[in-house]
């Protein structure tokens, strides 16, 4: 029952591994991410390889099957990680040894592909598939990457410094609206 609840759980955040490329070109500072330059080249390799990764069965198209597997792989290699006995459930000591590891419980909630759709990066929920088809082209992967990107890039050179990333998030919290406290 744990590892049910567990993999379901995790499943939810399973494509932010597919947004993480996506992110990359603003995420300073988190494991995976640049902390330093980063080209337009750059970004669009890594975009390519994760939708490589992705279509598995080679289409040019990410569908909700594809989508669904790579979720279910996900969850099933993040649940083996944190399984640290191979019991095939989780004790809460196993639970809560996931804060200190990469990509662990950091308080306030996961950064997930449904998140109030502020910093939603996910394929989930039609983000990327901006012509409803059902599936996700790689055009339509990379679209919202490189506009991110190209907003970064203030000074327009193709390379996105980490000032220009840092300057970039400090203006997206600033419009950010804010919730009322409780």
């Amino acid at each position: 029952m744990k590892k049910t609840l567990f993999a379901a759980g995790a499943s939810m955040l399973v494509l932010l591994g597919a947004g993480g490329a996506i992110a990359a070109a603003d995420n300073a500072g988190r494991p995976g991410k640049p902390v330093g330059d980063q080209t337009r080249a750059q970004l669009v390799q890594q975009l390519d390889e994760r939708f490589a990764k992705l279509d598995t069965n080679r289409d040019g198209k990410i569908t909700p099957e594809e989508r669904a597997a790579a979720g279910k792989a996900r969850a099933d290699e993040r649940f083996a990680a944190l399984d640290k006995d191979g019991n095939g459930s989780l004790s809460r000591a196993e639970f809560d040894a996931r804060r200190g590891e990469p990509g662990g419980h950091r308080g306030g909630g996961e950064r997930g592909w449904h998140r109030g759709g502020h910093g939603h990066h996910g394929l989930g929920r039609g983000m990327m598939d901006t012509d409803k088809d059902g599936t996700v082209t790689k055009a339509e992967f990379q679209a919202r990457a490189l506009a991110r990107f190209d907003r970064m890039d203030t000074d327009h050179n193709g390379v996105v410094t980490p000032a220009e990333r840092q300057a970039h998030w400090t203006a997206m919290k600033a419009n950010r609206p804010q919730r009322p406290r409780a």
